[in-house]
């Protein structure tokens, strides 16, 4: 093992104001990503806490709060519940393809649909086709697109309606990215539904985890990520899983929205 792997350098990025919570203010630690054994850090740091975005991985570093909690769900035991059964049901005919990280037009119009009718003014609105194609091709990990389809016709791709940037760790599934388009109405909550088919994609290649980013006690932004049974949390004794009455609780705050906005951490450590 080399020694820039066991021996990665770590900077500080300096404060500035939390997305999640008001009057708080945010400061990530974060090391590069490069070298031959760019998977092997990615994967280690991935189970004490960190993201990937580009060839960076990061995770919070606040002076006066911990409130960004990593969660990951537990795919052998994950279950749907009744809503989620029939979320799945109404969107079995999607076609769903893991492609090679590459930009495409088609992916980015998605992606500017959706930030203009989820997030209208929000930094991620300007981003052009070569910020998009950064944020895709500069991977040094195993990572896809996955794309999510309407049937097509006469063998052309059906729409594309949804899309992932997803990493492959030796554990699990870690969700970097996901857009969708939040209008069509015989297709409502395609956000769930992407991270449902990673569950069950990592359940089949043998992953026992799909990692969700951040949850953040009080954001409600952030609660649609406690909707999946069982949820673990890493905590400073290790990763735990919810206590089943604090998950139902924190699930009961969620369903006040149906799709909550991705949160703003997939924007990478150096926000616009």
């Amino acid at each position: 093992m080399s020694a820039p792997f066991r021996f990665p350098r770590f900077f500080v990025t300096n404060p500035s104001p939390c997305p999640y919570l008001p009057g708080k203010h945010e400061r990530k630690v974060f090391t590069e990503l490069s070298g031959e054994h760019a998977s092997e850090l990615n994967d280690a740091l991935g189970r004490i806490g960190f993201r990937r975005s580009q060839n960076v991985a990061y995770r919070p570093s606040c002076a006066d709060c911990s409130a960004c909690v990593s969660v990951r769900v537990v795919t052998d035991a994950f279950r749907p519940n009744a809503t989620q059964r029939k979320l799945l049901r109404r969107n079995e005919d999607l076609v769903v393809t893991a492609c090679k990280p590459w930009s495409t037009e088609e992916q980015y119009a998605l992606l500017q649909h959706y930030l203009q009718t989820r997030h209208p003014g929000g930094g991620m609105t300007e981003m052009d086709e070569m910020d998009y194609a950064d944020m895709v091709e500069q991977t040094p990990v195993n990572s896809h697109v996955i794309e999510y389809r309407e049937p097509g016709e006469d063998g052309r791709p059906g729409r594309l309606v949804g899309a992932c940037l997803t990493d492959r760790q030796a554990d699990g599934l870690s969700m970097i990215y996901s857009f969708f388009d939040p209008t069509i109405a015989h297709r409502p909550s395609l956000g769930n539904v992407i991270i449902m088919d990673h569950i069950m994609r990592a359940r089949r290649a043998g992953l026992p985890y799909v990692y969700l980013g951040y949850w953040v006690a009080g954001s409600q932004r952030m609660q649609y990520k406690v909707r999946y049974r069982p949820l673990e949390r890493l905590g400073r004794t290790g990763w735990v899983r919810f206590d089943p009455d604090e998950q139902s609780g924190a699930i009961r705050e969620a369903a006040n929205r149906d799709e909550p906005p991705l949160p703003v951490e997939v924007q990478g450590i150096f926000r616009k």
